[in-house]
């Protein structure tokens, strides 16, 4: 969304949040609280918590954008008054934050405050949480409690049963120096999510909770996290006892992954005899190529997908047209082609030649589709 229909004060603070924050934080609306005025001085923000969003709406006023902003929370959070502290005497007086000496020229103010409000939020859900009487959400937390990055959020509603969500970090390694070239922005992350019922009255053998592995949406080119089978939560497992062993077939799997990166790699250096130089690679994760082919006057490209499980899974190929467009103006192009001969136990240049041996008749057969389909 652009930002040019606010206040050009206004506007760099909320440039600069976009831009700088660690977070992934998205503007969800905009919206002016004059229609006269002419400008755009109202914003929601969706800021990552606990593997989900929460929404706060941010207040600016258009005629004073030199004032600081003023942030509305959730209907659900009513008692989350962030810069409000007890007194000696049971009253509440205002705490010293960034609001407290607020400049609006600094253009990383709203940085600042969101990110301190965030923090505050954290300790604030903590704090709900270690108040429920819930024996076992009592044990779970004093199990992990020495664990950095977690974070909790419970949740309720008049028709929901309240649950305890947790957000735990896994894996002390950093994803991103162990793949040469790559420019992802933000820190590679692999999270447990752990769903907790709160549940009020002793259970001799209470059930397992719900169990999700979350990641990084960039990590999928390199390890699908999906793919991931969890193990099994055993009867009188706690998250202390669960999380090493997960840990542990996490690590392996994307050494494994990482691994993999050199033997894609390798496949695609084999195709460069077979095929000529490629038009186009993908030459951080080895995941993607294209090709030149040519069967008489008729030439297309080749395009190969290469899987993250190369070569137990195969590559995708899809053909693509130089010569003939569609009603729209794009290249015609070919569907995904998975049947061809393959073994992932071939030597990379045997696959190159058995592909080429494919596409040879296959060439063909897409020439003769594309002279059908602009008749």
């Amino acid at each position: 969304m652009t930002t040019d229909a606010f206040p050009p004060v206004i506007a760099a603070q909320i440039n600069y949040l976009l831009s700088h924050s660690p977070l992934s934080i998205k503007i969800d609306q905009m919206w002016a609280g004059c229609k006269y005025s002419g400008l755009l001085d109202r914003f929601s923000l969706l800021i990552p918590f606990c593997l989900d969003f929460i929404k706060w709406d941010v207040i600016y006023n258009a005629q004073c954008p030199l004032a600081a902003p003023d942030v509305i929370f959730g209907p659900e959070d009513e008692n989350f008054h962030p810069f409000c502290v007890t007194g000696d005497e049971g009253d509440f007086k205002l705490s010293k934050n960034s609001l407290s000496d607020w400049n609006s020229k600094d253009p990383s103010g709203l940085l600042t405050l969101i990110h301190e409000l965030r923090d505050l939020y954290l300790s604030y859900q903590k704090k709900r949480i270690g108040e429920v009487d819930d024996d076992r959400l009592k044990f779970e937390i004093s199990t992990i409690v020495s664990r950095e990055g977690i974070e909790m959020y419970m949740s309720s509603g008049v028709e929901k049963p309240e649950e305890v969500k947790f957000s735990v970090p896994l894996l002390d390694m950093d994803i991103n120096k162990m793949v040469f070239g790559c420019n992802w922005r933000h820190q590679q992350k692999i999270y447990l999510q752990v769903i907790f019922p709160v549940g009020r009255k002793y259970v001799s053998a209470p059930s397992a909770p719900r169990l999700k592995l979350v990641s990084s949406p960039e990590l999928k080119v390199l390890f699908p996290i999906e793919d991931v089978k969890l193990p099994p939560w055993l009867d009188g497992m706690c998250m202390a006892e669960y999380l090493p062993n997960l840990e542990e077939t996490l690590e392996r799997q994307i050494l494994d992954a990482v691994s993999l990166i050199d033997v894609r790699r390798h496949f695609i250096e084999a195709l460069a005899p077979v095929f000529g130089r490629p038009l186009e690679a993908d030459p951080v994760f080895c995941r993607k190529v294209t090709f030149l082919a040519a069967s008489g006057v008729f030439t297309c490209l080749v395009h190969f997908f290469l899987p993250t499980q190369f070569p137990k899974q195969q590559p995708v190929l899809m053909l693509q047209s130089s010569q003939h467009f569609n009603s729209q103006g794009a290249p015609i192009k070919s569907h995904l082609l998975t049947e061809y001969p393959w073994s992932p136990r071939w030597e990379p240049s045997q696959m190159a030649e058995r592909i080429l041996e494919f596409l040879v008749d296959e060439c063909l057969n897409f020439k003769k589709f594309c002279n059908e389909a602009q008749l």
